[in-house]
């Protein structure tokens, strides 16, 4: 076989081999909303966690929107809060809220773009629909 047709065929093997999980490197708006679909999972699993570590009920409550300006703020003060010193989970979320505070505030806040500035609304879940609503045709 000549040497250029086995570079070629191993050139073409490592093509079909090469994951295909991650066409494109993640981009910071991807990063901060995953990053806070994470916190939030792990917030709802802390409230699971409540029997058995009582301080999780008065951690600041964790809904987050990284559309709404005062998201900034609720993350600051979930950090800034006392209560839980030195529980593990709560220190490791509160690891991944400040990471998430600092992405949005230095690494991508040209990429940012806050559509609202409603602080009540970061108080309580926002329902997921999954239905279409009815239109009368």
């Amino acid at each position: 076989m000549k040497p250029g047709l086995l570079a070629l065929l191993l050139l073409l093997l490592l093509m079909t081999w090469a994951p295909a999980t991650h066409p494109a490197p993640p981009t910071c708006y991807s990063r901060m909303l995953s990053l806070s679909r994470e916190i939030e999972g792990a917030f709802q699993s802390l409230q699971v966690m409540e029997a058995m570590e009582p301080c999780v009920r008065y951690l600041p409550k964790l809904y987050l929107d990284i559309h709404n300006y005062c998201v900034l703020a609720k993350l600051r003060d979930f950090v800034a809060s006392a209560q839980c010193w030195k529980v593990a989970p709560v220190d490791v979320l509160k690891d991944k809220v400040r990471k998430l505070y600092i992405i949005m505030n230095s690494f991508c806040r040209k990429d940012l773009v806050f559509l609202t500035d409603d602080c009540n609304a970061l108080e309580s879940p926002v329902p997921v629909t999954t239905a279409q609503p009815d239109h009368p045709m």
